[in-house]
């Protein structure tokens, strides 16, 4: 139970990290803006986009959160990274960086994976 407590708790904090404060701290930044601008997207979407990490990373770590809210979170930030992905191959072509948000999405599965083994186990013991 140790093991599956730490892997979730690493998984779950590079997903804090890089989805939570490098976004919240560097969102109005020249460069995140003309990132945005680049794929096509308004600077609006931008905003938003920020707005819905930080509240879904603070799903993920606040332990009280109800599981099915939970859910939707690993949810959102699934579908982030697939279609972060597809933008950059559509608008890149194939690179680092169309590929770079599915190496993100391999985290949020195990964090994913260990959330429920935690779980699981949590209702057994119970």
């Amino acid at each position: 139970m140790k093991k599956a407590k730490i892997i979730f708790w690493i998984t779950t904090t590079i997903i804090f990290l890089f989805e939570g404060v490098m976004p919240a701290l560097t969102s109005q930044s020249e460069l995140a803006k003309e990132g945005i601008r680049h794929l096509g997207y308004p600077e609006y979407f931008g905003n938003a986009l920020v707005v819905f990490k930080i509240l879904g990373v603070l799903i993920l770590v606040i332990p009280s959160i109800p599981k099915n809210v939970k859910e939707w979170a690993y949810a959102g930030f699934g579908f982030d990274f697939i279609f972060a992905s597809i933008s950059h191959f559509a608008v890149d072509g194939i690179n680092f960086q169309s590929f770079f948000p599915l190496i993100f999405l391999v985290i949020l599965a195990i964090s994913y994976h260990y959330y429920h083994k935690i779980e699981r186990y949590k209702n057994i013991a119970l």
